[in-house]
């Protein structure tokens, strides 16, 4: 059974930042992952994540104007000095946060100009922190209208065109509903690529055993190809987080029952 992490992007947000670190431990998690985690102090938030035992398993890049501002610009034509300025700043946060991934996010842009500039900044990214894990993700276009990586085979392509060792795929569940109709299929399709997976149930991304989807099957399926990977609850709970989350406590017993 993965190692499950829980966003605290969307998680116990009925509690403070710091305190959602020990929630998630509490709660049966292994590990946490912050999708923006510009607005604290960096050291405090890994005291928080050493003092519950917590591994910091991924952040967004670049750091946001998240209250409407754009989601990322990796290939946005015309910001490349604004990409690494503020990789820059995002590198520095994982460092301290010892995170074991960076999501790098493309941003609203089409066409073969973004297409160029994306695979320009990632090129230069990989480079640039060779030591790093950097992930990107497709994301659906009815959440994010204008998103430029929306495309399973094209981020594929990317990736092989790159060709570092340091850029690998991230699976977010719900999207790859939305993109391709066969969450399961979509794995099975990218695993080879894949570095980190998040979860959610769909329609609605509530938490994972809500909707359509059959995380249990992907939980089996991700053992059966050797998944060593982290699995992030990254979910908008319907009521509150600790109300919701049976779904981990039945994949735990189900990975420690006797066969």
């Amino acid at each position: 059974m993965p190692r499950f992490a829980a966003n605290l992007t969307t998680l116990f947000t009925e509690i403070p930042m710091l305190d959602r670190f020990a929630a998630a431990a509490e709660a049966g998690f292994e590990g946490v992952e912050i999708l923006f985690p510009y607005d604290i102090a960096a050291p405090e938030l890994y005291r928080a994540s050493v003092a519950s035992g917590m591994e910091i398993v991924l952040i967004n890049a670049p750091p946001p104007n998240w209250a409407g501002g754009p989601r990322g610009f990796a290939a946005v034509p015309g910001l490349e000095d604004r990409f690494r300025r503020d990789f820059e700043r995002s590198l520095r946060v994982a460092q301290v946060l010892r995170a074991r991934h960076i999501h790098i996010m493309a941003g609203r842009a089409e066409g073969a100009e973004a297409q160029a500039t994306f695979v320009a900044n990632l090129a230069w990214a990989t480079e640039r922190a060779p030591h790093a894990s950097l992930t990107i993700e497709p994301i659906n276009r009815t959440e994010v209208p204008g998103y430029f990586l929306a495309d399973y085979d094209l981020a594929i392509d990317i990736i092989d065109r790159i060709a570092a060792p340091n850029l690998g795929l991230q699976l977010d569940t719900y999207h790859a509903q939305a993109i391709t109709g066969d969450m399961l299929a979509c794995w099975r399709k990218v695993a080879p690529l894949v570095r980190h997976i998040q979860i959610a149930g769909s329609p609605g991304r509530h938490e994972p055993d809500h909707g359509d989807l059959d995380h249990p099957a992907l939980f089996e399926a991700l053992d059966d190809w050797g998944y060593r990977g982290w699995v992030s609850a990254e979910y908008a709970p319907a009521r509150t987080t600790q109300g919701g989350l049976g779904w981990l406590a039945r994949a735990r017993a189900t990975a420690t029952r006797p066969a």
